[in-house]
């Protein structure tokens, strides 16, 4: 006797019934009572890179850009065989260079054999943004140590870590040393990075061990005398800027001295490295491109070689993010994932001399 087509689906229900019942049930601790690496300095928003009460001066765009979570991560010990998150906005980009897993999503890195290994990356859509969000499951088993970076477009004022109920979830120690501030263009703020741990000071940050404290600020990385006073006033160990990327030969010329002495004036004896501007493809063709580039560094070329007889711990490096088939470019003007790779090793052996110097190492 053949079974009606309604029994024969009972099993099949029946099932989709228990696997809703044993969803996990989570319970959630705000991520800021763990380890945050890469901060520059505290803030009341603990997911704020800057203190917009405390410093003053930034344009409209610069005070919402210094509020974004970029090159933070959160570092923590869990034994839950999935982590769910759970975030309030506030500020939320959307760059069209970026996608919304690097803007406004999470990246998860786990430790295995002394190394740190990606393991997942996402973010809901806009209808769910500040809903429970499952960034992984299904893991064996046993304690893992995780790297969590925050978005890079986007301002939080709350992040909740989920383990499962019965887990257990502990703070780490900084997994990277020393303190070393980094003051950028787009490049430094990850612009066009496919996610969060994509950028260079992060790559630069897990392969060498280093504490990069990023604040890179998306077409804003002008030499100003105000950023000049965030910097001075942090606590750390070192400085690298990438400083050439943003400003017209005029500003260079006009701040560029100015901007080294205060800094050096509040931290001295401490070195400062600059990075010379990378090579952007959009001048392969576009001849008013080509021009104003070639201007710039010759005018960061020239004050540099200037600035490093001039100011004694004063350093120029050249980063490297092209490839020789010159493909590792998403816009003509920011590098791919690749491409801020090859940029953060290109930077590791000169940086790592220069600090070593200094006992940094």
């Amino acid at each position: 006797m053949n079974t009606p087509k309604c029994l024969a689906l009972l099993p099949a229900f029946f099932l989709c019934i228990t696997m809703v019942a044993q969803a996990p049930d989570y319970v959630y601790t705000e991520a800021s009572e763990f380890t945050l690496t890469g901060k520059l300095m505290n803030t009341p928003n603990p997911y704020h890179r800057v203190d917009t009460v405390r410093f003053k001066g930034f344009t409209t765009t610069e005070n919402t850009q210094v509020r974004n979570s970029s090159g933070i991560a959160v570092a923590f010990k869990t034994d839950s065989p999935s982590i769910s998150l759970l975030t309030v906005y506030g500020e939320i980009g959307r760059p069209t260079n970026t996608n919304g897993i690097a803007a406004r999503g999470y990246d998860l890195y786990i430790r295995k054999n002394g190394e740190w290994l990606w393991a997942a990356s996402g973010v809901p859509g806009d209808a769910n943004l500040e809903k429970p969000y499952t960034l992984i499951k299904d893991m064996d088993p046993g304690e893992k140590e995780c790297l969590l970076y925050l978005p890079l477009y986007s301002e939080e004022r709350s992040i909740k870590i989920g383990i499962e109920k019965g887990s257990n979830i502990v703070a780490s120690p900084n997994p990277f040393r020393h303190r070393i501030g980094i003051f950028g263009s787009s490049y430094t703020h990850g612009s066009s990075t496919g996610r969060a741990g994509m950028t260079y000071p992060a790559q630069f940050s897990r392969n060498t061990g280093l504490q990069l404290l990023s604040l890179g600020c998306s077409g804003n990385s002008k030499l100003q005398d105000y950023f000049a006073d965030v910097l001075a006033a942090a606590d750390v160990d070192a400085y690298i800027f990438d400083a050439f990327s943003n400003p017209n030969p005029t500003m260079i010329e006009e701040r560029l001295f100015p901007f080294i002495e205060k800094i050096q004036a509040a931290h001295p004896g401490k070195p400062l490295i600059f990075q010379r501007t990378i090579y952007r493809e959009s001048r392969n063709f576009n001849n008013g491109t080509r021009a104003s580039e070639t201007a710039k560094l010759a005018m960061a070329d020239s004050l540099m070689k200037i600035a490093c007889k001039k100011y004694k711990d004063v350093y120029y490096i050249y980063p490297n993010a092209t490839e020789k088939n010159h493909e590792a470019s998403i816009d003509g003007t920011h590098p791919s994932n690749y491409g801020y790779q090859l940029w953060a090793e290109s930077i590791e052996k000169p940086v790592k001399r220069i600090l070593k110097k200094y006992g940094i190492k």
